[in-house]
């Protein structure tokens, strides 16, 4: 494997970003008096992508609305959310990102929105990190549809052969998967007991995934 690039994940990757997810879906949710568990909503709900959530709620609480405009609405409220609350880096993503830069070619391949996911890496200083950055908007069909990554392939002008994919969720394992790259996910505590077998590697930590790389150079 003649390694280049590095293509991360963002949320529940490289930020813990779920309870501003959380929030955002409590005050879509607000007027029909639906609330849940954080936690409980988190575990159910890491790595779905924002449609198919709203897809799901709609369904389950008879909200009567469409599912696309409860999608929309979350993706609003979640950026205003980010402007009062910034989340967390994940433990080791600075540190993991600066070294991976000095290294290799390092892309964002997320599926949140552009209003979501770059404030957050300007508020870090991490934007200029990043060769590439493909978002849920920069693609007709997000993640666990292939497409995200092979844009990015596309972009950087590399082979699947060439780049792996840093992952936390199923959804996201399943896009990098059927892309044709290899794999390292991190589970969070939010994703850790969903189907990651396709995964290439499964590690504790973004510390233990630079390691499996180093070794893998």
């Amino acid at each position: 494997m003649s390694l280049r690039a590095i293509l991360f994940d963002f949320d529940g990757t490289l930020v813990d970003s779920e309870a501003l997810h959380f929030q955002s879906w409590m005050r879509v949710l607000a007027p029909w008096q639906v609330s849940y568990d954080e936690l409980a909503f988190c575990d159910e709900f890491s790595g779905v992508p924002t449609l198919k959530t709203a897809e799901i709620l709609n369904q389950r609480h008879i909200l009567n609305s469409q599912a696309h405009l409860l999608a929309e609405q979350k993706n609003r409220l979640f950026v205003d959310v980010a402007t009062t609350m910034s989340p967390r880096l994940m433990p080791y993503a600075e540190e993991v990102l600066k070294q991976a830069n000095e290294h290799y070619i390092v892309a964002l391949v997320t599926g949140s929105t552009r209003a979501e996911a770059l404030p957050v890496l300007k508020h870090y200083a991490l934007d200029n990190l990043f060769r590439c950055i493909v978002c849920k908007d920069d693609v007709v069909h997000p993640k666990p549809h292939p497409e995200p990554y092979c844009k990015a392939l596309t972009q950087l002008g590399l082979k699947t052969s060439e780049a792996i994919a840093i992952e936390d969720t199923h959804t996201g394992l399943s896009s990098a998967t059927s892309a044709g790259l290899q794999t390292i996910v991190v589970p969070n505590h939010h994703s850790k007991q969903q189907d990651f077998s396709q995964a290439t590697y499964n590690v504790e930590n973004l510390q233990a995934a630079w390691r499996t790389i180093k070794q893998l150079a």
